[in-house]
């Protein structure tokens, strides 16, 4: 019976339906602890107020319960602390997000729960999200509205307050990006526009007067949105609130650094799920701070996406075309064998040569060409020089291309050479065969070959530091300055943002739960590119089925 067993197959049907099993479980696995660890950052902990006294002196310590471990008694007694009064093996310490950055050494520390005297969770106290500095902790004393204390305490009132700083510092920030931004943008174009004409030698009276004339004209425009600029940053620096710290000493902090406040303790389950869900809003769309260990990233998630795209754009065509005449052209012969083993190849060499690649070949001998023959007048700054956003797609379309070209191989081999004859005999040309019979049919095998580029473009990141991604871009490639979509920008993305706020970070504790948000945010944004990618081929499978038959 076994021996027959083993003959029918079954028990190699069950080892790769096991394996399967176990791939798909200890993928969904790391993504569950992945999704845990980041998407469990932004829900609204309790916040507690700790007595200590022991091996460190009496004071009192505010915070987020963050982490705890069991550590060995003898490793504490060697980092000299005094624990000859306890008889456990181990002791627990507990890692507390203090916040209060100005006034402490580390916003995070470690507390041995020997010295914790008494531990409470006390209602009305109140966590400061800022714009600097990080988050605050305390109990609001009272709050200074126009210079004047307010009688109405209310956490209501505090809320109002906060929201009005918010709106006029957005206000302020869209006008100095857009308006402001726009005309600094057209004064920098009228100069290179005037070294242009120098190096012409076609700077005229008239031209230096009519350059001279759209200055002013910007500059007085100018003047009147800086003034709008200042009124509203003086607006927003208004009001304060006064808060009693850990440290029992009165503390006032301007409400225009307050991005939001809560106070965890009294808040119920739906007030929590609430404000769990606007903090995932603003990870998602807003900027980053504090050396990207604080605030969104919403750069890194356009950077990534707009890179994507404009490699697919591509990498599409030149793929598709060069599969077509390697199958459909070309000859059978040695020429053909070695590229196509060449190709092959090429998807094996790592990602960091092709990094080296473009930026020797595409930045400095592509870019510095075109910066000499139609930016001169921009020297010695760089223009296309240097590195940048179509830089980096193109890098990437290289590396995938060979991934795009088997693909869309297979395809063409699927097709019967009768589909291809009876068009032929039917009085079609060859191109004509190939536009309307054969790319249409092989345009699933297409789409997937895209997807599995889309996929590996998407995560790469060795390359990426070489040829445009940076840790901060000030603005993103797509603006309201003509022309609008800005391919020579440097640019963020989800996978260096990771790398960096992992291990460039100089707040490691803080960083950490952004790396797993980030982590899980990039596979997201990989699994929704592949999602329509797969959606796109499933609808092409269906329309060009018929030709099949």
């Amino acid at each position: 019976m076994v021996k027959q067993w083993f003959k029918s197959g079954s028990p190699w049907i069950w080892m790769t339906g096991g394996a399967v099993s176990i791939s798909l479980i200890s993928v969904l696995g790391l993504l569950a602890m992945i999704a845990w660890k980041g998407l469990s950052f932004f829900w609204p902990s309790e916040v507690v107020e700790l007595e200590l006294n022991g091996s460190v002196a009496k004071q009192t310590v505010i915070g987020e319960i963050y982490d705890r471990e069991m550590v060995p008694k003898s490793r504490l007694e060697a980092a000299g602390y005094d624990l000859s009064a306890f008889d456990a093996e181990d002791i627990e310490r507990i890692l507390v997000k203090t916040g209060n950055r100005e006034y402490v050494e580390l916003d995070f520390r470690w507390v041995l729960s020997t010295d914790i005297m008494k531990q409470s969770i006390p209602a009305k106290l109140a966590v400061f999200e800022r714009s600097k500095n990080g988050n605050f902790y305390g109990y609001v004393d009272h709050i200074v509205e126009n210079g004047q204390v307010v009688e109405n305490q209310s956490v209501d009132k505090l809320h109002e307050l906060v929201e009005r700083a918010v709106d006029l510092n957005d206000e302020a920030l869209d006008l100095q990006n857009g308006d402001i931004g726009h005309i600094n943008y057209e004064l920098e174009r009228l100069r290179l526009k005037e070294k242009g004409y120098e190096l012409d030698n076609a700077l005229t009276d008239e031209r230096v007067a009519d350059l001279q004339a759209q200055r002013v004209a910007l500059r007085d425009e100018y003047k009147v949105f800086e003034k709008r600029l200042f009124e509203l940053r003086n607006q927003a620096k208004r009001d304060q609130v006064v808060v009693r710290d850990m440290r029992g000493e009165l503390v006032t902090l301007p409400i225009y650094q307050v991005l939001d406040v809560w106070f965890p303790n009294d808040m119920g389950t739906f007030a929590k799920v609430v404000h769990y869900l606007s903090q995932l809003g603003k990870f998602v769309s807003d900027d980053p701070r504090e050396a990207n260990t604080e605030g969104g990233v919403f750069p890194a998630i356009f950077g990534t996406v707009f890179m994507v795209m404009l490699m697919a754009v591509i990498v599409t065509p030149f793929g598709v075309v060069a599969a077509i005449y390697l199958h459909e052209y070309a000859a059978k012969n040695a020429v053909t064998k070695m590229i196509r083993i060449a190709v092959i190849n090429l998807a094996g060499v790592p990602s960091i040569v092709y990094g080296v690649f473009g930026l020797g070949f595409f930045v400095y001998v592509l870019g510095g060409s075109l910066d000499q023959l139609f930016y001169p007048e921009a020297a010695p700054s760089p223009v296309f020089g240097t590195p940048g956003v179509i830089w980096s797609a193109l890098t990437l379309a290289i590396l995938t291309l060979p991934v795009v070209i088997v693909s869309t191989e297979e395809g063409l081999s699927r097709i019967p050479s009768s589909v291809r004859h009876g068009s032929l005999a039917l009085g079609a040309t060859q191109a004509e065969t190939l536009w309307r019979i054969i790319v249409p049919m092989a345009s699933p095998a297409i789409m997937t070959g895209l997807i599995l580029a889309v996929a590996r473009a998407a995560g790469e990141v060795a390359p990426l530091m070489l040829v445009g991604v940076v840790k901060m871009a000030p603005t993103l490639p797509l603006d309201g300055n003509f022309p609008y979509i800005h391919l020579d920008r440097k640019f963020m993305h989800l996978g260096f943002h990771i790398y960096d706020v992992g291990f460039q970070s100089p707040n490691v504790e803080a960083a950490r739960p952004l790396v797993y948000a980030t982590a899980f945010l990039l596979v997201s944004v990989i699994i929704a590119l592949n999602i329509t990618a797969i959606g796109i081929r499933n609808h092409l499978r269906e329309k060009f089925r018929s030709l099949e038959h």
